[in-house]
């Protein structure tokens, strides 16, 4: 009996094959690209426990005296914390993310995470929790049943799961308890900070609210500083509606390719441009093959009968291919040389490294 194993490796391969149109044709608005220093989201965290799970929580002996406490404070008494079942209930931890702005009564949803050796998470509910800013002020609340996006089962000392059933989410569980007070800009300014620094589309915002608005001005290549008008010093959401909804010119981005190892995918941004250079390319087909034979005893030796593993290698490589890459050669000159002969993303990966290292590519290589 013969057995071919061979091995494969599956990769995705992105490519922006389009040329991309005349700069001067694109633009974005300030709102798309910018946001205001000050304005951001907050993060708040708390430990609180998950009941209603059917033998699938932890065995933890931290869980138990939680739950004790918990009842206590709930008026009932327990004398001894083992006196709770293992298993039904689990310790977690509860994360939640607050917008800028948020007041009082909204809700929010909220993350839950097993800390112990739980199994699944799925079919509990989230006991009440209080959930902390870093300074240790109470700034909500959290309660309701958990939603895991994942199934786990078991019997008969199998189990199988789909999906991870340790962490789930309570959608709306979470209760803001005070307003989130937040200031845009001081007295006389504010400043808008760039999601991605840029100097030239940092100068064309600045000028655009200077032409149309305010007096504004480029501190560096990711803010810009606005003077606020004396009519809008109590206006200012009508003031930020204003500045928000200008158009301006979109800039060419960098030169770069994203290179994910792991995965084998690859972006090449439009403005990627080659010096010349040649390419040879070579593969190397490994296949490995097992035959299984029968090994009998000698007659009469009390020995047993054995199956013995016979592996043989082979090893092909095919003749490289060489490519020659003229100066100033675009984005689609080098994909098609490329495809021309039959690279796989993950040599795809090692000849832009190589490209890189002599020079001839002029993009930044980024992995990630």
């Amino acid at each position: 009996m013969k057995k071919l194993m061979t091995f494969l490796i599956l990769t995705m391969l992105i490519l922006p094959i389009e040329q991309v149109g005349a700069i001067s044709e694109q633009t974005v608005r300030i709102k798309d690209i910018t946001h205001v220093k000050g304005i951001r989201e907050n993060q708040v965290v708390g430990y609180g426990l998950v009941v209603g799970l059917q033998n699938t929580g932890d065995n933890s002996r931290h869980t138990q005296m939680t739950s004790q406490q918990m009842l206590l404070a709930l008026g009932t008494v327990i004398d001894q914390s083992n006196y709770i079942q293992k298993g039904t209930s689990a310790a977690v931890i509860v994360t939640a993310t607050i917008p800028p702005f948020a007041k009082e009564g909204d809700k929010i949803d909220v993350t839950v995470s097993a800390m112990a050796d739980a199994k699944s998470l799925s079919g509990g509910v989230l006991v009440q929790t209080q959930l902390r800013a870093p300074n240790g002020e109470i700034v909500a609340v959290a309660q309701g049943p958990v939603s895991t996006g994942g199934v786990k089962a078991s019997s008969g000392g199998a189990s199988s799961s789909k999906g991870v059933t340790t962490t789930g989410r309570v959608p709306n569980g979470g209760i803001i308890e005070r307003d989130i007070l937040t200031s845009i800009g001081d007295e006389t300014s504010l400043t808008l900070l760039l999601d991605k620094a840029d100097y030239t589309m940092a100068s064309r915002i600045s000028k655009t609210i200077a032409t149309r608005i305010a007096p504004a001005k480029a501190i560096d290549g990711g803010a810009v500083e606005v003077s606020i008008p004396q009519k809008y010093r109590n206006d200012r959401v009508t003031f930020l509606a204003l500045i928000e909804n200008q158009i301006v010119g979109a800039v060419s981005e960098k030169a770069k390719v994203v290179v994910n190892e792991r995965t084998g995918t690859i972006v090449i941004g439009g403005n990627t441009k080659l010096l010349p250079a040649a390419i040879a390319h070579g593969g190397i087909t490994i296949t490995i093959s097992v035959e299984n034979e029968i090994v009998q005893p000698n007659p009469f030796s009390q020995g047993q009968t054995a199956l013995q593993q016979n592996a043989g290698v082979q090893i092909t490589e095919r003749q490289a291919s060489l490519i020659e890459m003229q100066a100033n050669s675009s984005l689609s000159d080098l994909v098609s040389a490329l495809n021309n002969i039959g690279v796989t993303p993950l040599d795809l990966i090692a000849i832009l490294q190589a490209l890189s290292s002599a020079g001839s590519l002029q993009a930044e290589i980024e992995v990630i």
